[in-house]
């Protein structure tokens, strides 16, 4: 049996066979990983103009309260996220994270305050089992209401706001994280200013029925085109932004991850809503002493990518292990290799040397700061 007949389907799929799209299995869909133009020119032209991507494998998730005050309904999301939702305001978009008792991440997420409910963007490969952990947890004040019948499209790159101004003028006024509903060819969306490309952008929930028109209107601008999974991941990389299961998983916390940015003042130690959710103890004890190991950016010396599992040592003869690669490969925009993983607190000091075990060479990499490129988020 073919494997992709027993692959979901997004409703954008006939759109990208009829765009020569080469189609691979992703999170049980198939999935868009390029265009005829390649993953090097769809990644550097989202860099200088507009990207299309098809994101609809992804999780949308309405957290209606049953009392009625979404604030209740933020109070109850507390307990499975160390994030403030409390204070996010109607219109507002936050990054947050489920962890598990052990303070290891189960899924990063958007949460987003609609006034009367929340809407939450979960990741394609863990959405049954956020939604299972959810419906578990949160029935008792929230209705959970998944969003079966929508499609999810990102539109990312400098020009994004231009290119999606040809069909609501009003997207000019949105900042970074702003998210609105919107009519785009007579249909209500939901947009928000975000994306996972370290560009300007935005990400469109759209119903299932309008998707290919929508994105056959976008793709009509002479400066978008689509792309795939391929140029999705060289841009995040370079970002440095994380892929779940790659470069987080149950095994890491969100301070080894580092990623704690993301959990504000009011859930951290001496806050007014300090701890109350999984894993606290150990998550709270890291933010406080430091992590054994911590999530850096690596940049391998020579133009040979190193890619993920590969092994990291303190030494050139490989003798002592202190880590491993989790996302490597050629970052185009940088013109050279770029990669990230995880090292021992101590070597984690940008400008420390550390050696890259690639078919049994160990090549020199330096600990870098993240991202390797400048975002151009409209703040």
């Amino acid at each position: 049996m073919d494997d992709h007949l027993a692959l979901k389907r997004t409703p954008l799929y006939d759109l990208h066979i009829a765009l020569g799209a080469r189609m691979v299995p992703f999170a049980g869909y198939d999935m868009p990983v390029q265009y005829p133009a390649g993953v090097l020119k769809e990644h550097l032209h989202t860099r200088a103009s507009a990207g299309l991507f098809d994101v609809s494998h992804m999780g949308q998730v309405l957290l209606k309260p049953k009392s009625g005050k979404v604030e209740d309904a933020a109070l109850a999301l507390e307990t499975l996220v160390p994030v403030d939702i409390l204070a996010l305001k109607e219109g507002r978009q936050r990054y947050g994270f489920f962890t598990n008792s052990e303070g290891g991440i189960l899924d990063d997420l958007m949460i987003t305050n609609r006034g009367d409910h929340l809407f939450v963007v979960v990741n394609a490969a863990c959405k049954e089992a956020d939604i299972a952990h959810m419906r578990a947890h949160l029935s008792h004040a929230c209705a959970i209401e998944v969003l079966e019948d929508r499609a999810l499209l990102a539109l990312q790159g400098p020009r994004a706001e231009a290119v999606l101004a040809e069909l609501w003028a009003g997207v000019s006024g949105m900042k970074f994280m702003d998210v609105r509903e919107i009519p785009l060819l007579d249909t209500p969306c939901i947009v928000s200013r975000s994306g996972y490309s370290g560009e300007d952008g935005f990400e469109i929930s759209v119903p299932a029925d309008m998707a290919e028109a929508l994105a056959k209107a976008l793709l009509d601008h002479p400066d978008c085109q689509p792309i795939g999974l391929g140029a999705r991941d060289s841009l995040r990389l370079e970002a440095g932004l994380c892929l779940y299961g790659n470069d987080i998983d149950t095994s890491t916390s969100p301070v080894e991850g580092a990623i704690e940015w993301a959990m504000q003042k009011a859930r951290r130690a001496g806050g007014d809503r300090e701890g109350g959710f999984p894993g606290a103890e150990r998550i709270l004890a890291e933010l406080a002493n430091g992590p054994t190991r911590r999530r850096v950016g690596l940049k391998p010396e020579g133009k040979a990518p190193v890619r993920g599992h590969s092994k990291l040592f303190a030494d050139a003869d490989g003798t002592l292990e202190i880590g491993e690669v989790t996302s490597g490969g050629f970052g185009p925009t940088v013109e050279g290799p770029v990669a990230m993983g995880y090292v021992l607190a101590k070597y984690a000091s940008n400008g420390t040397q550390v050696y890259a075990e690639v078919r049994g060479k160990f090549l020199p990499v330096a600990v870098t700061a993240l991202p390797f490129i400048t975002p151009t988020y409209k703040r």
